[in-house]
């Protein structure tokens, strides 16, 4: 497995936990492109390149926390598939937990993009790997 790749998604993931909105756009390429078309919530849709990757800017600011809980990278090629459990507290202080898989693709130390799938076997297999 990359390690380097691998600590590129956690810096990502640590970045988005702290609300550090500068390391996290950071860690995506200046072409970078997240497929949120498979997300059943308002977010739903493709953004790409910097500027419209702030869109998830507003998106922090609607929640008191939202933290994401990783379960476990494999790497396939340049992409690292993480599973994941996002634990998100609204202002009346109303959880939600949604679980997940997302894919990563890593080139040169950047994310060039980020897919959202609702289940492991798909990203495994959008990725290229069959479990």
């Amino acid at each position: 497995m990359s390690e380097e790749n691998v600590a590129t998604v956690r810096r990502h993931t640590e970045a988005w936990n702290r609300r550090d909105l500068a390391t996290w756009l950071a860690s995506f390429a200046s072409d970078g492109e997240i497929d949120w078309s498979r997300s059943g919530g308002p977010l739903n849709g493709v953004y790409r390149d910097k500027g419209e990757l702030e869109v998830w800017h507003p998106f922090w600011s609607t929640f008191e926390d939202v933290q994401l809980e990783m379960h476990g990278f494999t790497e396939v090629g340049s992409e690292v598939v993480a599973s994941n459990t996002a634990h998100v507290r609204g202002r009346q202080r109303i959880e939600v937990i949604a679980r997940s898989t997302f894919v990563f693709t890593v080139e040169n130390g950047r994310i060039t993009r980020l897919r959202l799938f609702q289940e492991r076997a798909e990203a495994l297999e959008a990725a290229g790997r069959r479990e």
